[in-house]
């Protein structure tokens, strides 16, 4: 059922994801807020690498993840935009994760931060940071085992699992980060050649601001 992965020697390896870390999760949900604004500063590769492993890392050799999925068919895919100077060990461009191999294949050299943004009604946010995490689904990888309840329910709420999971280890790393939903699916589908695959959620992430 999952998608076929590529040989991780071909990709860019993220470094390990830190399993244990030291802020309490009681400490992280006290502070999650949703933040708009961000302050000045690329983000590291580390915390690109945590980022995405919160979201859909691998976390078990049968192949289970972070986020729990409807019969483990695993429709999620995670993409990553970073703009110029978004990520210093990074080139701009859109990439795409994959999650056993804990890998990043890049899939354009243009960042789609100004198409997103544009797609996504002109929330500034989308276009000023300097990375933005896009998730989609093949919904068909889970409506072969649910029906239509796959594309009503099963796959957004998986989606939403995902994204919480980013969005928390965003505010454990000091990061700032929002979800955004509001956006013209089939451009946001465009600016990420998304094919068959259906826009669900973005996420873009920054440096935290003075508060």
């Amino acid at each position: 059922m999952n998608a076929i992965e590529p040989d991780p020697g071909s990709d860019r390896p993220l470094p390990d994801p830190d399993q244990a870390g030291s802020t309490p999760l009681e400490t992280t949900l006290t502070h999650r807020r949703s933040r708009r604004e961000f302050g000045q500063g690329p983000i590291s590769l580390a915390d690109v690498s945590q980022l995405l492993w919160a979201a859909q890392g691998e976390t078990h050799p049968d192949g289970l993840r972070t986020a729990p999925s409807a019969g483990a068919t695993y429709p999620l895919v995670v993409r990553l935009s970073v703009a110029e100077n978004g990520v210093p060990d990074l080139e701009p461009g859109v990439y795409r994760y994959w999650p056993g191999a804990h890998t990043l294949r890049t899939e354009t050299s243009l960042p789609a931060q100004a198409e997103l943004q544009r797609a996504a009604y002109d929330q500034e946010w989308v276009g000023e940071a300097p990375i933005v995490v896009a998730i989609s689904g093949v919904v068909e990888r889970t409506a072969r085992e649910y029906g239509p309840r796959a594309g009503d329910l099963y796959v957004p709420m998986e989606a939403g699992h995902a994204g919480e999971n980013l969005h928390l280890q965003a505010e454990a790393v000091g990061l700032a980060t929002v979800p955004v939903g509001g956006f013209k699916d089939e451009a946001v589908a465009s600016a990420l050649d998304l094919g068959p695959e259906r826009p669900l959620i973005m996420y873009p992430v920054g440096q935290r601001s003075s508060e």
